[in-house]
């Protein structure tokens, strides 16, 4: 599958440059696709970022050489892209829990990060059904939240974030100033480089005037392929979003267009076998 060898081929590339600067517009094209593709489609299918592979398998070295070497830790910080033996340190001890040094002695326990490869999962047996909706720009206003993607941190942040809104009046005071209107769950902002994304709880908008509570912003024109999701949340909606990205994409030409996802909450009772909901998602061919 092409899609499959343009994976194994910037994993090689990745690997091949663990020990210099790694460019991401370099990786990305031997993915042949653009920048942001690869780096959403990485996070997506592994759950790390781009950034966090590279980290993890670069301290994996690292570890390796101080065991089975002589060399000086300063001369390893240096291979592998640290500025100072104390940020190497650092890294080297959220990673492994032990300090490089204590790496050296006897029976140190060690942490690993395997090398990865993606392999062709042959499945459908289930159609997965979308539609491309061509919407211009329009503006949302809610409350929104920078959150971190490193160790999958979004993935516990944001259920909480919902949690809260719920329970301070956020959510009931965005859906009686828009009647009609679907709550939205947006993530935009994507900072490869930070690991970080702003995710959005927001409704379809104009900012009514005198409301300094919340915040507002535009969501640019845009081919959205829309997927919709059937069953009780959260467990429907993540299966969608995981088909979305390792069966969808690849199978499909198109590719990530790089702008904000919604989630669009549909009236409903969330935790019904039959509650429906939808990802949209900006695209390009």
């Amino acid at each position: 599958m092409e899609w499959l060898d343009r994976m194994k081929n910037a994993l090689e590339l990745i690997e091949s440059k663990l020990e210099e600067t790694i460019e991401m517009e370099e990786i990305a094209q031997a993915a042949y696709s653009s920048s942001f593709h690869f780096q959403r489609m990485f996070h997506m299918l592994t759950g790390m970022t781009v950034a966090e592979y590279v980290r993890k398998r670069r301290l994996t070295l690292a570890a390796y050489e101080l065991a089975a070497s002589a060399s000086k830790v300063l001369d390893i910080s240096l291979k592998y892209g640290y500025d100072s033996p104390e940020a190497f340190a650092r890294a080297f001890r959220k990673l492994h829990g032990i300090s490089p040094s204590a790496a050296r002695e006897p029976g140190a326990t060690l942490k690993a990060c395997p090398r990865l490869s993606f392999h062709l999962s042959l499945k459908g047996d289930k159609e997965m059904d979308y539609r491309i909706v061509e919407k211009d720009a329009f503006r949302i206003f809610g409350k929104s939240l920078k959150v971190s993607c490193k160790d999958l941190e979004n993935h516990r942040r944001i259920p909480l974030f919902w949690k809260e809104c719920n329970e301070d009046g956020t959510t009931g005071e965005l859906e009686a100033l828009q009647p009609g209107k679907e709550l939205l769950g947006v993530c935009a902002d994507f900072c490869h480089k930070e690991e970080t994304l702003t995710y959005w709880i927001a409704v379809e908008g104009e900012l009514p005037d005198g409301e300094s509570g919340f915040e507002s912003r535009v969501i640019p024109a845009a081919s959205w392929a829309v997927f919709t999701s059937i069953g009780p949340m959260p467990t429907a909606i993540q299966e969608v979003w995981g088909r979305i990205y390792q069966e969808w994409f690849p199978s499909t030409g198109y590719q990530h267009a790089g702008g904000p996802e919604l989630e669009v909450y549909l009236a409903g009772e969330a935790d019904a076998a039959d509650y429906k909901c939808e990802i949209w998602i900006p695209v390009k061919k």
